[in-house]
């Protein structure tokens, strides 16, 4: 057996060029996705950004109002989006809902009155801008197209709604292996340069009473579908974990590989598909339930920060 050639280097040899970068250097690029608490959320160059969540916790529409806002907030930004499950028409209409303020239902069915018009101006103008930065991926859904449309739409941020439904090349023994594979090559893509941001399915846990749910005591790093290396390739993870019979919907962040982990409470609009910061002063939790389960894997059990400051322009 041929013996191994080691390959390391000295901190010395990298200090001075440390030094000066930690002195001059410049910070790195971020896409801001909202204000107030919502700015602290990390997402740009280099990054992987994961948003997990049960089947119908927001996890898209969470998702689409940062695409939206950040193709906002920075005026060179190009955003590729493959979504498996939802057209490009269905993903507008939502965000016309959020910045109108007029209820997804009657957007849908496109059930318009004299007293819709100047709000429905106002949120189309708001984003017909956007739409000469933003694409959507066409089928097929597979990682070889997603990047052949991301090289060709020269995409600063790519987002994939949902990991487990997009396919990796090659052959693999399962899904588990399929997912591997795929977050694998995104990790390449952020390498390169890109902002990743990827929306994942979390499987079911067991609550207090042992029955197979997606209660939120129960979610944690563990829960993300298919794939360790969800969480292991990721910069920062995040679940959107609901409250029961409440619109309250905590953003549990569950790993932060560059900052403080800080779990955000919003509240969400379902009829207008909006997420906002809750206000200091109107909410407070009842508990520190939603910290509790992250304590076998993360030692942190400090409750959330809460924080609001109205994003939405226009907001209805």
């Amino acid at each position: 057996m041929a013996k191994t050639k080691a390959n390391f280097q000295t901190a010395d040899n990298i200090f001075d060029s440390w030094r000066d970068d930690v002195l001059t250097g410049e910070a790195p690029i971020l896409y801001p996705i909202g204000s107030g608490e919502l700015a602290r959320i990390e997402i740009g160059p280099k990054l992987v950004t994961l948003i997990g969540g049960s089947p119908g916790a927001g996890k898209t529409a969470f998702t689409m109002q940062c695409v939206i806002d950040a193709l906002r907030l920075t005026p060179t930004l190009r955003v590729l989006v493959c979504n498996i499950e939802m057209p490009a028409s269905v993903l507008l209409d939502r965000q016309l809902s959020r910045l109108s303020g007029i209820d997804v239902t009657t957007i849908r069915h496109r059930r318009f009155d004299a007293e819709h018009a100047d709000r429905l101006d106002q949120a189309i103008h708001t984003l017909e801008p956007l739409t000469k930065r933003l694409a959507f991926v066409c089928p097929p859904f597979d990682l070889g197209n997603v990047a052949a449309a991301a090289d060709a739409f020269a995409a600063d941020m790519l987002v994939l709604d949902y990991i487990q439904r997009i396919s990796a090349p090659g052959d693999h023994a399962d899904r588990r292996g399929s997912v591997d594979a795929t977050m694998n090559y995104l990790r390449q893509f952020a390498d390169a340069g890109v902002a990743v941001v990827i929306v994942a399915a979390v499987s079911r846990t067991k609550d207090r009473k042992g029955r197979s749910s997606y209660d939120g005591d129960g979610l944690n790093l563990a829960s993300f579908r298919e794939s360790s290396e969800l969480e292991f390739g990721a910069d920062d993870a995040f679940i959107l974990v609901p409250e029961q019979d409440s619109e309250i919907v905590t953003l549990r962040h569950l790993k932060a590989r560059h900052t403080e982990a800080k779990d955000i409470a919003l509240i969400f609009d379902r009829n207008l598909q909006r997420f906002e910061p809750v206000d200091d002063g109107k909410y407070r939790p009842t508990s520190g339930k939603l910290q509790s389960a992250l304590a076998t894997m993360w030692d942190r059990t400090e409750p959330a920060d809460n924080g609001f400051e109205e994003f939405a322009e226009f907001a209805g």
